[in-house]
């Protein structure tokens, strides 16, 4: 687990720069969608969002899930229920504008910083070295196949740049967030874990479903739950958070360009948030409880989706350097145009190995994924194509005009 946390941070690192290099290029809501639209093909965008939609649904069925594991070790909750109330409640942060959303991240991150940095500090005195044993107990397999899992803890990380236009001075400001936010994360990820381990045992710790809880057992003392806890919903509420806002962002870009219903694009009066979008993400959410709730299949839901998107923006930075030249001179983050070229081809290949790695851990969600990738093609070929041309069509009229 420690080593393919290290690997993992590797390519996204990568990917960090080139979505750096974007959002200071250019900045965009719903830039994921709008990126390989506008410098790849419009089908692209199309089926990265398309594709965006399943990653985010099975991305809030398993934070919501885990976070009722946790709070269920303290009072007894029932499950469906529980996670329908949370994703409300966070429905109500977003719909009401992206500054609350975002000064709820605020509080949120702060309160799980602390929770994690005492976890790590009163837990180092209990690592022993034995629980640490054997390293690649399953071999190098095991290894690379829990790559495409662990890299779903660093996906998020890109997040500020899918609300670039709401972010003021997002040109100088998103470049550098990205970079102060993998530094933190890789640091938090290994510390914490690294403890849990050490203090646990990989046996204990691979079946528990509530990890952090019977780690804390060991040292925390009547101090357990309530650290425990604050961190669990802390931790995990800033990412359904952060779906949230980066969700309803790309479902309102497909609804201004027209590939999916104009009613997504609508903006509230008083709020100034794309709230149908964001009510749509609310009830895909809930539809999403539907969804199987092994682990496994629910991460790699997230990851394979999102590392084709990583694979698209690496690919549209490419594209921009070679074809836009005026945009790559007015970039805040200063990368030469050779430079932009070999970032984004490395993330290419690590994102394409990755998703190959993947199949390895569980079969049945490159099923579905095949699935659903034959319903965005035949929603693309009846509607979305025409749709989106038409949008471009009207855009260069009013261009001309």
């Amino acid at each position: 687990m420690l080593l393919a946390f290290a690997i993992a941070a590797v390519p996204m690192v990568v990917f960090a720069v080139v979505y750096g290099f974007m959002g200071s290029a250019v900045p965009r809501s719903g830039a994921s969608f709008d990126w390989p639209t506008r410098f790849v093909h419009p089908f692209v965008g199309f089926m990265i969002a398309w594709l965006r939609i399943l990653a985010n649904v099975g991305a809030m069925t398993l934070l919501t899930l885990v976070l009722v594991n946790y709070a269920s070790r303290v009072v007894a909750l029932p499950r469906v229920p529980t996670m329908i109330a949370l994703l409300f409640l966070f429905y109500l942060a977003n719909l009401l504008g992206v500054r609350l959303a975002a000064g709820v991240e605020r509080i949120l991150v702060a309160f799980k910083l602390m929770a994690f940095a005492t976890f790590v500090v009163v837990g180092a005195t209990s690592v022993h070295a034995a629980n640490l044993q054997p390293v690649l107990g399953t071999g190098t397999g095991g290894l690379f196949a829990v790559l495409p899992i662990l890299m779903a803890l660093y996906m998020g990380l890109e997040s500020a740049t899918e609300v670039g236009e709401e972010i003021i001075d997002s040109t100088a400001v998103i470049a550098r967030g990205l970079g102060v936010a993998l530094v933190v994360t890789i640091a938090v990820y290994l510390s914490v874990s690294g403890v849990a381990l050490g203090a646990l045992g990989a046996a204990a710790l691979g079946t528990s479903d509530a990890p952090l809880f019977d780690a804390g057992a060991v040292f925390l003392g009547r101090w357990n739950t309530p650290l425990i806890l604050m961190a669990a919903v802390a931790s995990i509420g800033t990412s359904i958070n952060a779906i949230y806002i980066t969700f309803a962002r790309f479902l309102f870009a497909m609804g201004r360009d027209g590939v999916f219903p104009a009613a997504l694009a609508k903006i509230h009066p008083r709020w100034s948030t794309p709230h149908v979008a964001i009510t749509t993400v609310f009830v895909l959410a809930v539809i999403g409880l539907l969804l199987p709730t092994s682990l496994v299949f629910l991460f790699l839901a997230v990851t394979i989706p999102t590392l084709l998107k990583y694979i698209s923006t690496c690919v549209s930075a490419w594209r921009l350097v070679d074809h836009y030249p005026a945009l790559h001179a007015t970039a805040h983050f200063r990368l030469s145009r050779s430079a932009v070229k070999l970032w984004s081809a490395a993330g290419i290949v690590f994102g394409i190995l990755i998703i190959a790695a993947g199949a390895g851990a569980d079969r049945r969600l490159y099923a579905v994924l095949a699935v659903w990738i034959a319903a965005g093609c035949v929603y693309w070929v009846m509607l979305g194509d025409r749709a989106s041309r038409s949008m471009r069509a009207l855009r260069m009229r009013d261009t001309l005009r």
